[in-house]
């Protein structure tokens, strides 16, 4: 299986500069620098070391840069990669014997933290262990914060966090809405917990890998929340919406019914007292239901079609 490794820079030359060598080494890849209208060198970068270079003519949000990028490469495998995520060897070795297996459309590879590029700048600590969506419908990085030796056998995952990620091509094409493999309304977070739910509403597997290892620069996580601007936040609050509207099922919103109430309730009180900025996120969240509401009867028309159920919320590897 052919293997390309997307990596997304926009004006982060800097952390490109140690990422895309750690993405050139990796055996067996085709590497391609996706630069998001960047104003500084990373095609300048991408050309030093040999890698593919495509730029967008102008700076668009995550899914929309995403989708672009994923239209305008090859390869029956894809692995999605931020600037701020740096590969150990043997990453993609180790993540794609995991994609062989039947049914599998994406692998979560272990991710560490780090406050930066070099070396002595990592921590003890797992930033992600892939990412799951608990029957609250809110989404969580798996073992962020738990010590680095944790969660070290194979295993499964709801779905794998967007900073590295491996796909099958074939799945990313199952799940795509028209030419969109990433919903664009949803911009940026929370994109990558949207996607891994579809997929798993249509009947793929996500595969954890510990011995896929990458260090990870985190912006947005439960550690970092509140050093994250408000307009952040209120994204993330609104998308959590825009996700059920579109994958889940009448069954499971029944069966979970006493965990989504009592969970709206906090978050409601939260955003009257703590965060009214979030506020703002509910009337968001409603102007676009009416395009989610048409995303999902795409979807679930397939899952029926498929004889599937809902997926399987909660569902992380063991630690």
């Amino acid at each position: 299986m052919t293997a390309t490794i997307l990596l997304m820079s926009a004006g982060e030359a800097p952390l490109l500069r140690h990422s895309l060598p750690a993405a050139m080494a990796q055996e067996g890849a085709r590497v391609v620098v996706l630069d998001n209208a960047s104003g500084d060198q990373t095609e300048a970068v991408a050309r030093e070391h040999g890698a593919e270079y495509l730029r967008l003519p102008e700076r668009l949000p995550y899914a929309r840069a995403m989708n672009e990028g994923i239209r305008r490469t090859e390869g029956a495998a894809l692995l999605l990669l931020n600037a701020d995520c740096f590969l150990a060897p043997g990453f993609l070795a180790a993540a794609m014997a995991r994609l062989a297996e039947p049914r599998t459309g994406s692998v979560a590879p272990k991710l560490l933290r780090t406050e930066g590029p070099e070396p002595e700048r990592r921590l003890d600590a797992i930033d992600a262990a892939g990412m799951v969506v608990d029957r609250r419908r809110k989404n969580t990085l798996v073992g962020h914060g738990r010590p680095s030796l944790a969660y070290d056998d194979p295993g499964e995952a709801f779905g794998a966090d967007g900073a590295a990620a491996l796909y099958r091509r074939e799945a990313l094409m199952d799940c795509a809405l028209g030419a969109d493999v990433f919903d664009e309304d949803m911009e940026l977070w929370a994109s990558d917990v949207d996607l891994a739910w579809r997929a798993r509403v249509l009947g793929w597997r996500c595969a954890y890998e510990p011995r896929a290892v990458a260090y990870h620069v985190r912006y947005y996580s439960p550690s970092t929340r509140a050093r994250v601007p408000a307009a952040d936040r209120r994204l993330q609050f609104r998308n959590r919406y825009l996700m059920m509207v579109k994958n889940d099922t009448a069954g499971g919103l029944v069966r979970d019914l006493p965990h989504l109430v009592l969970y709206e309730a906090l978050a409601l009180g939260f955003a009257l007292l703590r965060e009214r900025t979030l506020l703002r996120g509910y009337v968001d969240a409603a102007q676009l239901a009416p395009a989610a509401w048409r995303r999902r009867r795409a979807i679930q028309a397939r899952r029926r079609e498929r004889g599937l159920g809902g997926a399987p919320l909660g569902l992380e590897p063991a630690p």
